[in-house]
């Protein structure tokens, strides 16, 4: 157990030592959970008690509408966070769905337990309390510059708005994307042929330069 949680880089479990995490961990409990690509995690709809750290592969978030059009929202990475924005609310149902974008294998925790101390007094519980408001803000901050991308009204500005975030994060004009085109089309809330002919444009009219993934903001 020392040595998974050594493992475990979340910034959920910043600042505490991976023998004090076992100890939280046997007190208030988890659980761990395997998943294949595409496998739903938790339905839209689903009562969710417990938040997941995701310890590899990946997970989505994703919006459906009636029609079945899918909205990808956050993609989750290794040692993100997910979930967690559900299990704190009053009814504790989630209004989207989570589903594993690969083979990905999650720790599941109860936020109840996380956010209350717990009867042992654990050293390092308020710390663990503390981590989970900045993850929480932290997802918050990465939902705002959804908006901001998605609420641009052309393609070309959804896309170059999403490319200038990325170039911001990797500290670079030369940026490597984390989408392929469909996951980049969900999230831009676009079709994805329309999507490939204005990319196609925007490269012939020397905005922008790519390959595959990588792209290059001229």
């Amino acid at each position: 157990m020392a040595h998974f949680m050594d493992m475990v880089q979340s910034s959920l479990f910043e600042g505490i030592t991976p023998e004090e995490r076992v100890t939280m961990l046997s007190c208030f409990g988890y659980y761990l959970g395997s998943y294949q690509k595409g496998e739903p995690i938790a339905m839209e709809g689903s009562y969710i008690r417990h938040f997941g750290v995701v310890l590899s592969g990946s997970v989505d978030m994703v919006k459906e509408d009636i029609w079945g059009n899918r909205t990808l929202l956050v993609r989750a990475k290794k040692d993100d966070v997910f979930g967690e924005s559900f299990a704190c609310g009053e009814d504790k149902l989630s209004s989207v769905g989570f589903y594993a974008y690969e083979e990905t294998s999650v720790l599941f925790l109860s936020f109840d337990k996380v956010m209350h101390n717990c009867q042992n007094a654990c050293t390092c519980h308020h710390k663990l309390t503390d981590n989970m408001v900045r993850v929480i803000a932290a997802k918050n901050r990465e939902l705002m510059r959804k908006v901001e991308v998605v609420s641009k009204r052309t393609i070309r500005e959804k896309v170059l708005t999403y490319l200038s975030l990325q170039a911001q994060n990797q500290q670079s004009r030369y940026v490597e994307l984390p989408l392929g085109r469909l996951e980049l089309a969900e999230y831009l809330c676009v079709d994805r042929s329309a999507l490939t002919r204005e990319l196609a444009k925007m490269q012939e009219e020397g905005i922008i330069d790519y390959d595959k993934n990588c792209f290059r903001i001229l």
